[in-house]
């Protein structure tokens, strides 16, 4: 169970607050930020503290707000191996036939492999996935999580998969096909595995920094009952806020789990590695042009409910052809339930890679959230990378365009979409101030608001994301490697923001050839749910 958490004074470090930019000590009492101050000012507080802690000029932020992850997909993922870090498909074949030896759960699960980054460039084939795992029962998911390759073994179990739309043939599934191979995955876990797999992603977040999630779930993805047992390990365990979402069109039926919206992974479209994002035009790989697979009056109808509802609306779009259909939705659910309710539900969409001017302005217009994740730029953005093979180098180097929906007043909210890239902060942070394009690259403090505020702007919880009298005392303590100093693009600011008068908050470098903070201890509403072992 979760303990009372302790008054504490924090001193001697940084702490990162627009309203006391230069403070160097904090207060908690009974959960609550009391007070920011400098040093000399802490020493009247010590005798309210229960513990008193020299930071040793470490710095405490806000905790981070991970935007978008599929929690069970990550604990799994985590105790699995990671065939992303393979060269070649002989690389993957190896570290998963070494990785069956040694299982003995009722289903081999894996994730990550990415041809692309292979000299063969193909995906492993059925009998290659029978040699290296024998006869188990395997899912291995490509790293997008929208195709897999099984093995016979699974097969076997559902075979009426080769009649579904989706079955490439050889193994290799991704539509119907791939959602019903990912149920049978999921039938054979007991309610013992799962439990595991989401304490250990909940404890791996932690760990990094994370003191909030937004568990984007769906029929397609996890059963509704992971919402239940996430309810029940955070009343069990000091873990991170989880925030529930269920994607269901419409909201489904016999949903009785308390739901921040019927948003997510409610897919409008597919991904672009697995090409089954919806394009306007054709891949520049393949003949085709993906996947719709909700049309403008679906949009309509379930954003109208969700306003009505009072609860949020959303979509994981991400090709162009599939925006253009989302956007043409909402603006027929505003034409019918009116702009100001829209603008108040503060609905959100998942990715948005390839938005123009116009659908850009339209979610500002419209209030909508982008739930983006730089470290798809920096996986699949450039020249020579995932994007640009699957679309051209022209049609990849407008994708992503942070900068743009930043300046036209979208609100931005971080998140890794973990498990499909890892949850990692800091890293986010640096992906979006060095994107692949100069001009739609953030500040430093930008990336850090949309990593912090802005996953709880998304929710809808203006409050959060802030250390100030009154607030809650949750915090993160970091070992930094790099000077503190104002992040911004303009070096006149830049200079200026330096001035004690000036009044404005630093933060890390986090240039690539910049080792990147570490966390010492992570805090939740006063309550450390992470603690490093040197400082343990």
């Amino acid at each position: 169970m979760w303990t009372r958490p302790p008054n504490v004074l924090l001193r001697g470090g940084s702490i990162y607050s627009p309203l006391a930019p230069h403070a160097t000590a904090m207060l908690t009492v009974r959960g609550t930020i009391a007070w920011l101050g400098d040093d000399s000012a802490a020493d009247q507080y010590a005798d309210e503290a229960h513990q008193v802690v020299d930071l040793q000029g470490r710095l405490v932020t806000p905790g981070f707000v991970d935007a978008h992850a599929h929690l069970a997909q990550t604990g799994f993922a985590l105790q699995s191996v990671d065939l992303g870090s393979a060269h070649s498909l002989e690389e993957m074949l190896d570290a998963l036939a070494a990785y069956a030896k040694g299982h003995e759960g009722s289903v081999l699960f894996a994730q990550g492999w990415d041809e692309t980054r292979w000299p063969q460039q193909r995906i492993p084939s059925l009998s290659e996935i029978d040699r290296a795992v024998g006869n188990k029962i395997a899912y291995i998911a490509r790293v997008d999580s929208h195709s897999a390759v099984i093995s016979t073994a699974l097969l076997q179990r559902r075979p009426d998969l080769k009649e579904l739309d989706g079955w490439r043939g050889d193994g290799t599934v991704e539509r119907d096909a791939h959602h019903a191979a990912r149920a049978v995955a999921d039938e054979l876990r007991t309610a013992a595995d799962r439990s595991a797999a989401l304490l250990t992603a909940l404890d791996h977040a932690a760990s990094l920094g994370v003191t909030s999630l937004h568990e984007l779930n769906a029929p397609h993805i996890a059963p509704l009952s992971d919402l239940s047992t996430l309810k029940d390990l955070r009343a069990e365990f000091a873990v991170p806020e989880v925030v529930p979402y269920w994607g269901e069109l419409l909201g489904g039926a016999g949903v009785d789990e308390p739901i921040v919206g019927f948003a997510g992974d409610l897919c409008m479209d597919g991904a672009i590695g697995s090409r089954t994002a919806a394009l306007e035009q054709p891949y520049a790989d393949r003949d085709t042009s993906g996947y719709l697979y909700l049309d403008e009056r679906q949009v309509r109808d379930h954003v109208v409910l969700c306003t009505r509802r009072g609860v949020q609306a959303g979509f994981h779009v991400i090709g162009d052809r599939a925006l253009r259909e989302v956007m043409a939705g909402f603006q027929a659910a505003a034409s019918e339930v009116g702009q100001d309710a829209i603008l108040a539900a503060r609905h959100r969409l998942e990715h948005v890679e390839m938005p123009t001017r116009d659908d850009i302005d339209a979610m500002a217009r419209l209030g909508i959230v982008a739930s983006v994740q730089p470290a798809f730029d920096a996986a699949w953005g450039g020249d020579d990378a995932l994007y640009a093979q699957r679309l051209g180098r022209e049609r990849a180097s407008a994708m992503n365009p942070f900068a743009t929906m930043h300046r036209a007043g979208v609100v931005l909210a971080f998140g890794s979409d973990s498990p499909v890239t890892p949850v990692d902060p800091w890293g986010t942070i640096r992906a979006a101030a060095f994107h692949h394009r100069e001009d739609e690259r953030l500040s430093v403090r930008a990336a850090f608001n949309a990593h912090t505020r802005g996953g709880h702007r998304a929710r809808r919880f203006d409050m959060g994301g802030v250390l100030a009298p009154g607030a809650h005392a949750t915090y993160v303590v970091w070992d930094i490697k790099s000077e503190l100093s104002v992040q911004t693009p303009d070096v006149r600011v830049a200079a200026w923001s330096t001035d004690a008068r000036a009044g404005v908050p630093v933060l890390p470098d986090v240039h690539p050839d910049v080792d990147l903070p570490i966390c010492v201890e992570t805090v939740v509403g006063g309550v450390p749910i992470y603690t490093a072992e040197q400082v343990a």
